[in-house]
């Protein structure tokens, strides 16, 4: 159970609706997350990504008009990792937030590293977006 959360965010001056369809695609992951990940497949309906540390199943929502991009991480050790991740409409434009939580015996050195991680996540994602064309 999570002891502490961060909630980070970016503001992307793109529509909802297609922040929402690029973040909402597992393939898209390595360009704008690839801490997670270099590689994702999709195999038998599901995805998965290679690690660091192996393989890991991602499971994300179902798509829904309301934004929202949470995803389940089974991590190679057998762990469940719970990712809150919405977008939000801002008139023509999307903020992004990414609620980071602090995992039980986690340092504080290890919540900082994971949220300048998420940041620069979040702040690729947004270089991606604003760089495409419309």
């Amino acid at each position: 159970m999570a002891t502490d959360t961060r909630h980070l965010g970016v503001h992307i001056d793109r529509p909802v609706a297609q922040v929402y369809a690029f973040a909402a695609d597992p393939a898209n992951l390595p360009r704008w997350a690839p801490g997670l990940g270099g590689s994702v497949a999709r195999v038998d309906g599901q995805w998965f990504v290679d690690t660091p540390e192996g393989r890991a199943r991602l499971t994300f929502a179902p798509a829904n008009e309301y934004g929202v991009l949470d995803h389940e991480v089974l991590t190679p050790a057998g762990e469940t990792v719970y990712v809150p991740l919405r977008a939000i409409a801002d008139g023509d434009a999307t903020e992004v937030v990414f609620s980071l939580r602090r995992m039980p015996g986690m340092s504080d050195a290890d919540f900082d590293r994971d949220t300048a991680l998420v940041e620069g996540d979040l702040a690729r994602l947004k270089a991606v977006l604003e760089s495409a064309v419309g």
